[in-house]
């Protein structure tokens, strides 16, 4: 059975790729940990616009923490290591670890990062494409 996508239309040409990060994204949504947001910060003294992305990582240090860019793939990974020295009488805060994945589009670099109050806010920067317009050259074949 072939499967019939939004991008599979004839006159949608080379988008494969775009639907094979469609179905990377969705199949690495996990669990919803940890939280995040995606905000839109608006352009000042005509930069380009900036997005940010905001993850909930209290109980996290900068070193449990990395940030990579793979093949257009924002990842984050936190790693808690287990302190097995400690006697919990209660234990409602568990060692945790998580991996989260954004796609970013062509045109989208990491500015920069920064962990503060529980917070880490990456910022990503939306580079202005270049505008080509290009004429065609029409042959006749005879």
């Amino acid at each position: 059975m072939s499967r019939i996508s939004m991008l599979s239309s004839p006159l949608l040409l080379g988008f494969e790729e775009i639907e094979r990060q469609i179905d990377r994204v969705t199949k690495g949504a996990g669990d919803g940990y940890p939280p995040y947001n995606i905000e839109r910060i608006e352009p000042l003294n005509g930069e380009s616009e900036t997005l940010r992305i905001t993850l909930a990582v209290a109980g996290f240090t900068r070193d449990q923490l990395e940030i990579t860019l793979t093949d257009n793939q924002l990842i984050v990974r936190g790693r808690q290591v287990e302190e097995k020295t400690k006697n919990y009488l209660h234990r409602g805060i568990a060692a945790r670890q998580f991996s989260r994945t954004f796609v970013l589009a062509e045109g989208i670099e990491v500015k920069s990062a920064d962990l503060a109050d529980g917070l880490l806010s990456i910022d990503l920067k939306r580079l202005e494409p270049e505008r080509l317009v290009r004429t065609i050259e029409i042959r006749d074949r005879n």
